[in-house]
C-alpha cells in the first residue's frame, strides 16, 4: 500500500466498486461531546459554555479594502474519487447555517483521467465554472448550469492527461506538464461582478483548491482564483510534501503561501496501526520516504501533520474526527471495514453538525451577512 503503484491500483479498484452507486452522506449528532483545540491562537477572544464559539480571525482576514463585495456563498470541491452527491447533506447543513452552499456539480466517475497522480486541470476547469456562476447569479447556488462532458470526453483526457505514474507527457513534474486542454464545455462569462465568495476543499480537493488560487500556470493555465475566492477552508487535506507522482502537485503549490484567509482543519484519534491497512497505508503514502505510518495520528486516511501545512493558513485541530462518512457509502466495508465500523457507531466526521459549527464559523464569522446559529451548537472546547 505504500507503494504508489499499488496505492494507485487500490485506489483504482475502489472506484470501479463505487462508481455506479454512491449514496450521500448523512450527518448525525453521535453519542459524544467533541473537543476542538487550536493549534494557532486564531483570536484573542475566550468564551464560556459549550453552545458558544470563539470568533475565527486570520491575519488575511482585513485585505478587501471595500472595493470588493464578499458574497455570503460557498463551493465545495469534493476529494478524490468523490462527487457532488456524496456532499449534497453537508451543503445543505451550511445552507442552514447561513452559509448557501453548492458541490461542484460533477460525478466521482469524473476524476478518472486524474488516476495516478495526474494533472488535475480536469478538476480545475469544474471548480472554476462552479464558482463563476456562483458569482454572476450574486449567491444563488441554485442556478449553476449543467455542463458538457461525455464518456468519450473521459477516454480522451485518461488518454491525454499529463503527469503521473506512467509520466504522459514525458514526465511526473507539474513544471514539464505539456499543455493539454481538458475536454468539455464549460462556458463561463468574463465580465463579472467585483465580488468573492468561499471555497471549501475536502481531502485532495483541499489541495487543488489551492492551485484554483494561484497565479502561477499550472498545466498551461493560470486559474487565477484568488481574484473570485475571499476565504479557503481544507478539511483533511493532504498538504505536506511527501514522495511520488501523487503529491508533485502539493510540491508544486507548496512553493507558494496561500494568497487568501485560509484555515487548515485536521482530525485526529486514528493511530496508524491501530485502524486498518487503508490506515496505515494513506499514512505511510503521506508520509517521508521511510515511514511504515504507524507512528502517526490523523482522520484515519491523511495524518494530522499533513493537514495543517498549508502554508499561510490558520490551524483548527478536531479531535476524534474521521476523514469521511464511511458508512453511508457503497463499498466502505469492503476498503475501510474499521473506520465504516467506527463511522456507523457514530464516530464524527468532518461533515457532522457539531464539527460543521466550528470550522464554518471562519466563513460565517468574516462575512457581514452569513449569521451562525449559535443554538445548534453542541461543542465544547478545550
Amino acid at each position: 500500500m505504500s507503494s504508489p503503484l499499488l496505492l494507485y491500483n487500490s485506489a483504482f479498484l475502489a472506484f470501479l466498486a463505487t462508481a455506479v452507486f454512491i449514496p450521500p452522506c448523512n450527518g448525525f449528532a453521535g453519542a459524544g461531546r467533541y473537543h476542538l483545540r487550536y493549534v494557532r491562537q486564531l483570536s484573542d477572544d475566550h468564551f464560556s459554555g459549550s453552545k458558544r464559539y470563539s470568533a475565527l480571525h486570520s491575519t488575511k482576514q482585513n485585505e478587501n479594502d471595500g472595493s470588493e463585495e464578499l458574497i455570503c456563498a460557498a463551493v465545495l470541491v469534493p476529494g478524490f474519487l468523490t462527487g457532488a452527491a456524496e456532499f449534497q447533506p453537508l451543503c445543505q447543513t451550511l445552507t442552514e447555517r447561513g452559509l448557501p452552499t453548492v458541490a461542484v456539480p460533477m460525478p466521482n466517475w469524473h476524476w478518472i483521467p486524474c488516476l495516478g497522480g495526474r494533472s488535475a486541470r480536469p478538476i480545475l476547469e469544474r471548480i472554476d465554472f462552479t464558482v463563476k456562476h456562483v458569482i454572476a447569479n450574486d449567491g444563488d447556488v441554485t442556478k449553476i448550469p449543467k455542463f458538457d462532458y461525455s464518456l468519450w470526453d473521459t477516454w480522451i483526457d485518461f488518454c491525454n492527461n499529463p503527469g503521473g505514474i506512467l509520466q504522459v507527457g514525458g514526465s511526473s513534474r507539474v513544471d514539464d506538464y505539456p499543455v493539454v486542454q481538458p475536454r468539455g464545455k464549460f462556458p463561463t462569462s468574463e465580465n463579472l461582478p467585483n465580488k468573492k465568495v468561499a471555497l471549501i476543499g475536502h481531502s485532495a480537493g483541499g489541495w487543488i483548491s489551492r492551485v484554483y488560487l494561484s497565479t502561477r500556470e499550472y498545466g498551461g493555465k493560470a486559474y487565477c482564483g484568488s481574484n473570485y475566492i475571499h476565504s479557503l477552508i481544507t478539511l483533511g487535506t493532504p498538504h505536506g510534501d511527501a514522495p511520488g507522482p501523487a503529491f508533485e502537485g502539493v510540491k508544486w503549490i507548496n512553493a507558494e503561501e496561500v494568497p487568501v484567509r485560509a484555515l487548515s482543519v485536521a482530525g485526529t484519534g486514528f493511530k496508524g496501526g491501530d485502524w486498518g491497512s487503508l490506515t496505515q497505508g494513506s499514512y505511510a503514502f503521506c508520509c517521508p520516504e521511510g515511514s511504515d505510518g504507524t507512528g502517526y495520528d490523523g482522520d484515519g486516511v491523511t495524518p494530522t501533520f499533513s493537514s495543517l501545512a498549508m502554508p499561510g493558513s490558520e490551524q483548527l485541530l478536531v479531535e476524534d474526527v474521521s476523514h469521511f462518512c464511511w458508512s453511508d457509502v457503497f463499498g466502505g466495508s469492503l476498503f475501510a471495514p474499521e473506520l465504516t465500523e467506527d463511522h456507523k457507531r457514530g464516530r464524527a466526521w468532518y461533515g457532522t453538525d457539531e464539527i460543521v459549527d466550528q470550522w464554518a464559523s471562519f466563513v460565517l464569522d468574516h462575512v457581514p451577512q452569513c449569521k451562525l446559529r449559535l443554538e445548534k451548537s453542541t461543542v465544547s472546547y478545550e
